[in-house]
């Protein structure tokens, strides 16, 4: 098996299941802070006891995902150093500053999230209360923020030069602050509010569909609808810059995604379809101009296409699929939230029909697809490079006869953690159920 016997290629699937997993409990790590902080403002402002307890019990599930994330994110940084020792003994010492502010922005969060926990009930202002969420929210805000330059800096290697194969006169704040950096960070932390906001939306619309008729719950869907439907938007705003970002920088990622192979003016956008002989889509839904005003904002401008770059730095093909996957359900969500909130502003019953709420359950696990999508996409396409233009995934991996058998140890860490996280969820809010929490604290149980 090429997995066993092959260590370039065992390094790479091993990275793919590791930042798969791990993406997961890191969107959710970053979106979820500020749906709790939300959630409690609203609830001071209102005076909703409905509000204040969604902060709380999101806060209690938070911690778990919190905890195996940080598990994962050490994996992470342990298998840069052990499947690609190359690339580390290269650029290590340029990315090693945003590493260590990821670290320290963690720490940062987790030290208030810890305080925001124990002090539920501490406070006769709980204004004050909130205000320890600003620090959460912001950890890990800017916690994404340094580690996505990491990932920019890949894209668009810069502060650097090459003398002899090593890299001098590094500057590690221009490299932190590369070309790629300002849409990558952007789009990674839209998206994470938006994932957060339908994932949360989804537990609230199954409970609902469980028959726990509960005030709790509607307001749950409402609000976190809402938001989903602002950061959707915003997630579509500025993936239209990010595509104007690769047509001009990383033009090669762009026409692999678009399956666009020929350099022309007035280009189409390729949605869908499958490649046949010759490498011609199929099956495909062609949007005229439309390519040229994603990469251009002209319908009449030239897209560079895939034959300008030379064959072995060209990404694969399948890219596009990804693409697609992503653009879809992108779209399918904003349309969703869009609905629902136009319906429930005019109290149509279409709001809460069983159907919009099976929707809005699908939602869910489709925003989580997406994410992975969109970094499948980013990561495929940047191939054949680790460090775009400078060191290919070869040169980067380890030789070791032993990736495969680490492959296997982690997939079952893996497993174990997620069935544990599913787990202990369920345990966590099963045994304990929002009417009986309500009345402890005096609240409305109906």
């Amino acid at each position: 098996m090429p997995l066993f016997e092959d260590p370039v290629f065992g390094s790479r699937m091993l990275t793919l299941l590791t930042l798969t997993f791990h993406i997961i409990f890191a969107t959710l790590g970053v979106g979820i802070p500020l749906m709790i902080m939300i959630a409690q403002w609203v609830g001071i402002k209102r005076n909703d006891m409905h509000y204040i307890m969604l902060a709380r019990r999101w806060a209690r599930g938070f911690v778990v995902l919190v905890a195996v994330g940080v598990v994962t994110g050490t994996a992470i940084g342990l298998q840069l150093s052990l499947l690609w020792p190359e690339f580390m003994q290269l650029a290590g010492h340029v990315i090693a500053l945003p590493l260590f502010m990821e670290v320290f922005a963690f720490f940062f969060e987790a030290i208030f999230l810890g305080i925001y926990l124990y002090t539920w009930d501490r406070f006769e202002n709980q204004k004050k209360h909130l205000l320890l969420l600003v620090p959460v929210a912001f950890g890990a805000a800017i916690s994404a923020f340094f580690i996505t330059t990491v990932n920019g800096f890949m894209n668009s290697p810069e502060g650097f030069s090459i003398v002899d194969g090593q890299m001098t006169g590094v500057n590690p704040i221009e490299a932190m602050f590369n070309t790629a950096s300002p849409t990558k960070v952007t789009h990674v932390i839209a998206t994470a509010f938006m994932t957060s906001s339908f994932v949360l939306a989804a537990v609230a619309a199954f409970k609902l569909l469980r028959r726990s008729n509960h005030d709790y719950h509607k307001k749950a869907l409402h609000l976190t609808m809402k938001v989903g439907l602002v950061f959707a938007v915003a997630t579509a705003i500025v993936g239209d810059f990010s595509g104007k970002y690769l047509a001009e920088h990383q033009p090669e990622k762009l026409a692999a995604a678009e399956w666009h192979f020929e350099t022309e003016a007035e280009a189409p956008l390729v949605l869908y379809g499958v490649l046949g002989e010759g490498n011609e889509p199929e099956y495909a839904i062609e949007i005229p101009y439309a390519l040229s005003i994603l990469a251009h904002n002209d319908p009449f401008a030239e897209v560079e296409g895939l034959n300008e770059t030379p064959t072995d730095e060209q990404p694969p093909l399948f890219v596009h699929y990804f693409f697609d996957t992503m653009i879809t359900i992108g779209m399918f969500m904003i349309g969703l939230s869009l609905i629902y909130w136009f319906a429930s502003w005019r109290g149509w019953s279409v709001a809460s029909s069983k159907l919009m709420r099976w929707l809005i359950v699908a939602g869910g696990p489709l925003s989580i697809l997406a994410i992975e999508a969109g970094w499948w996409m980013a990561e495929f396409g940047r191939q054949p490079w680790i460090l775009r233009g400078v060191m290919t995934v070869d040169e980067a991996a380890t030789q070791s006869a032993y990736v495969g058998h680490m492959f296997v140890a982690f997939a079952g860490l893996y497993f174990i953690l997620g069935v544990g996280v599913a787990v202990v969820l369920t345990k966590i809010f099963k045994d304990n159920p929002v009417e009986l929490e309500l009345g402890e604290q005096g609240g409305d149980r109906s």
